[in-house]
């Protein structure tokens, strides 16, 4: 578990083991872990902001990263080779910080409208948003090298389908209903992203993880806001 807090959160643990897709079978359970700071932020005044400043503050604006670089970089114009330019850059795009400000806003907005389910709804989320990543690095090729490779080279298989009923079972998390909304469109983002980053890129990398984790997230707290 130490390996996956190293890997998604600012947290000073040290893991003794340096392949980083060893700790996959955890990233559920570390992203309950933020979503129980998150839903506890939530009761103070301000909670909504509060929960995704502390969420962002935790795990470094990790996958935000992600989000904004995709959505600068993929682009259906561009050859591969400038896409993957732009996914290496730092810099941040036009496309890159509308992707993030509609993010905040859409988890703002969802995480608002939480009723007293939150303590099982916002771990849940976030667990579900981090084990999509497994999901996605599993399989799906990896693009050009970086952390997203060595994730994906380390990522046992069987840790994968670890992650996929870990998953299943925090969609129950609001009841019968939002669990069968959750596990098709779940599927759908997988399905639906993975053809993306095959089509233009060839494979992920670990900015493409963030993306997934990203709307992964998002759709989870809307579905949990009025299901």
């Amino acid at each position: 578990m130490t390996a996956a807090l190293q890997f998604l959160t600012i947290l000073p643990v040290r893991a003794s083991n340096g392949q980083p897709g060893a700790s996959a079978v955890w990233f559920p359970f570390v992203g309950c872990l933020l979503g129980l700071a998150a839903a506890a932020a939530l009761h103070l005044p301000q909670g909504a902001v509060l929960a995704l400043l502390l969420v962002t503050v935790l795990t470094g604006g990790l996958h935000e990263d992600g989000l904004a670089d995709v959505c600068d970089a993929v682009r259906v114009y561009r050859s591969r080779e400038r896409m993957m330019e732009i996914l290496h850059d730092s810099r941040i795009g036009a496309h890159g910080a509308v992707a993030i400000v509609f993010s905040i806003l859409i988890r703002w907005q969802a995480l608002d409208r939480l009723t007293g389910e939150a303590w099982l709804r916002v771990p849940a989320a976030l667990g579900i948003s981090r084990g999509i990543m497994v999901l996605l690095a599993a399989w799906t090729p990896a693009a050009g090298s970086g952390l997203g490779r060595s994730f994906r080279d380390s990522l046992p298989t069987a840790a994968a389908w670890l992650v996929a009923f870990q998953m299943i079972a925090l969609c129950f998390a609001g009841g019968w209903r939002a669990a069968l909304i959750l596990i098709p469109l779940q599927l759908a983002i997988l399905a639906g992203v993975r053809r993306w980053f095959l089509t233009r890129l060839g494979g992920v990398t670990g900015d493409c993880l963030g993306f997934a984790s990203q709307l992964s997230e998002a759709v989870t707290l809307v579905v949990f806001s009025w299901a």
